[in-house]
C-alpha cells in the first residue's frame, strides 16, 4: 500500500518545473518517485530493506470464506 505525501509549492514554480521536466521527457511525479527511492536506499539499512521486500512479496493471498447463515452453518448445510 502506498501513502500520500503532500508537498507545498507555488503554482508558478510548479508550472515552470513541470515545463522544464517535460523538455527532458520526464515528469514531476517521476522525479519525486526517483528521489524518494534514493532517499529510502540511502537512509534505511540494507537488512531492513531486504526484510521489507521479503515480507511484502510473500504475503499469502487470503481466499474468501463462504458466507455463513444466521445459525452458524455454511450454506451447504455443513
Amino acid at each position: 500500500m502506498k501513502d500520500r505525501i503532500v508537498l507545498s509549492m507555488s503554482e508558478e514554480k510548479q508550472s515552470a518545473l513541470e515545463m522544464y521536466l517535460a523538455q527532458k521527457s520526464t515528469s514531476l511525479a517521476a522525479e519525486i518517485d526517483k528521489f524518494t527511492e534514493q532517499l529510502y536506499a540511502k537512509t534505511v539499512p540494507q537488512n531492513v530493506r531486504e526484510y521489507i521486500e521479503l515480507t511484502s512479496d510473500s504475503k499469502p493471498v487470503r481466499k474468501p470464506r463462504p458466507p455463513r447463515s444466521s445459525d452458524g452453518r455454511s450454506p451447504s448445510g455443513q
